[in-house]
């Protein structure tokens, strides 16, 4: 019988300190104990990331992305070394692997790359030997083997792309919840986990602000049909399933409640009412990697419009710049900027075939006095934007609505 090859991810929490690396260890022995083929994929340790983005900020507040990248990716080489060490000195062999030693490929584009291909021979050999594979989450390389982040979350779209790469049915991803919920259950005791929910869903909540998982790993296993398994580093019970629609027989309305506070929204007055002109504003924008999330115009009145959106708080600096050039150029109004914003959401394939979602939705707000700025909407999704200091409650009162 052929030996099953098996892909998982460990998160920084996972992984925090010595102790639980060796745990890791010991759940990763079980697996190569039956036979399996093992490739794991390891955050940076606990908060690591963040600690060196701060030493960052002590030098300089806009420091070259290259040496970012170059600087934020020695989180993740720590923790493969430790994890190797650990596993060999429990009998268990193991080689730990960087991003550019596996020749993970990207797009090149610094602090948020995209993988292209991955080269699996180095990673087949290992294997072939008997050792356990473990590869450095969230990094990889550019032609010119400059070393690339994937950007936050990177970790979870660097072990999808390796089991969609070996031809892995299923890839676990280790955290510190059991799951995915309805809520996050830190913040909402009520919240429920599901045991499968759709690629689809999962994509939508994870853009939203669910922190299980990474929207593009999401996306990568729902293009190559790789099955993410989320569960929890400290038990053995089955977490959550992420898989086709078409696998899961029951449609929910509601499938999970979420919110985000990492968004700031940008609005321009008195834009001139004609083709082109928000063409070539959001082209701008594109061409700095700056991803726009909602985006409302309003109703043409003597000729000018307002165009309002939202983008990532860490885009903001650029944006700024971007949008007061803009402005300037086309005399537009002042622009304005708002960090004071969050974007709360109902997700649920079910809305496909369920109506009076939104009158509830804008209902259940209503009731507690909590005013809607923007909307955005999708098939399975919608979003609205309010200030940031009534999201929970906006979530709490959303949840018990269509969840209970």
């Amino acid at each position: 019988m052929t030996s099953r090859i098996v892909v998982q991810k460990y998160g920084g929490t996972s992984v925090g300190d010595t102790s639980k690396i060796k745990n890791v260890a010991n759940r990763i022995r079980k697996y190569h104990e039956k036979g399996d083929k093992v490739v794991v994929v390891v955050s940076a340790m606990g908060h690591t990331t963040d600690e060196l983005i701060s030493l960052s900020e002590e030098i300089s507040q806009n420091p070259p992305k290259r040496e970012m990248d170059m600087l934020l990716s020695t989180g993740e080489q720590v923790s493969i070394a430790l994890l190797a060490i650990a596993l060999n000195e429990i009998g268990v062999p193991a080689q730990s692997f960087t991003g550019s030693q596996i020749k993970i490929m990207t797009d090149g584009n610094y602090s948020n790359a995209k993988i292209e291909m991955i080269d699996r021979r180095r990673l087949d050999e290992a294997l072939g030997k008997g050792n356990v594979a473990i590869v450095a989450g969230f990094q990889g390389i550019d032609k010119e083997e400059n070393i690339v982040t994937l950007g936050r979350g990177g970790s979870d779209t660097s072990a999808v792309a390796l089991a969609a790469a070996l031809g892995a049915e299923e890839c676990e991803i280790y955290t510190d919840v059991d799951g995915v919920y309805t809520a996050d259950p830190r913040k909402i005791p009520q919240a429920k986990m599901h045991s499968k929910i759709t690629y689809e869903e999962m994509l939508e909540l994870a853009s939203l602000g669910a922190g299980v998982l990474h929207s593009r790993s999401v996306e990568l296993a729902m293009n190559y049909n790789v099955v993410i398994h989320v569960r929890s580093s400290f038990h053995e019970r089955v977490g959550t399933l992420v898989m086709s629609e078409e696998k899961i027989m029951e449609k929910i309305k509601v499938s999970g409640v979420t919110s985000k506070s990492d968004q700031a929204r940008i609005t321009i007055p008195d834009v001139k009412d004609k083709p082109g002109i928000a063409a070539e504003l959001f082209m701008q924008l594109a061409k700095k990697d700056i991803i726009v999330d909602v985006i409302v115009q309003s109703s043409p009145k003597d000729g000018i419009n307002t165009i309002s959106f939202t983008i990532a708080k860490k885009d903001l600096i650029p944006a700024k710049q971007l949008v007061e050039a803009y402005a300037k150029e086309h005399g537009n109004g002042r622009a304005e900027f708002d960090e004071d914003i969050s974007i709360v959401s109902a997700v649920g394939v079910g809305m496909k075939s369920h109506v009076g979602v939104a009158a509830n939705m804008f209902q259940a707000l209503a009731s507690k006095n909590i005013n809607i700025e923007m909307i955005s909407t999708s098939e399975i999704k919608i979003s609205c934007v309010i200030k940031q200091a009534q999201a929970e409650e906006a979530v709490r009162v959303l949840h018990a609505t269509f969840i209970g």
